[in-house]
């Protein structure tokens, strides 16, 4: 790879690097860097907004516990309502014993 196949330009405070993808012949891959740091890359040309999510990304929400979360599809006709599940060794402090939602 030659200095020639590679470029080099800003985009806004942002430093990209434009290079070959590897394996590919004509895509370019883009990393971007911010005072000498990098980012991330991409094979799509960055914009400065790609940049800025980059340099800061929202927050994630945490995961729930599927267990609490999912419930069962509608039940088959003249099945019989299971009675109050309590669930061995596992304590869920937000979680009231017995409850019926509805």
């Amino acid at each position: 790879m030659t200095a020639a196949e590679r470029r080099r330009f800003k985009i806004g405070k942002y430093d990209v690097l434009a290079q070959p993808a590897a394996g590919s012949a004509h895509m370019l891959r883009y990393t971007v860097l911010l005072n000498g740091k990098r980012l991330g890359a991409q094979l799509s040309m960055p914009s400065e907004s790609d940049c800025r999510f980059m340099e800061a990304p929202p927050p994630v929400p945490p995961l729930k516990i599927f267990s609490v979360t999912f419930r069962r599809g509608r039940p088959k006709k003249g099945s019989v309502r299971p009675g109050p599940e309590e669930p061995e060794g596992v304590s869920l402090p937000w979680a009231i014993k017995g409850q019926r939602r509805y």
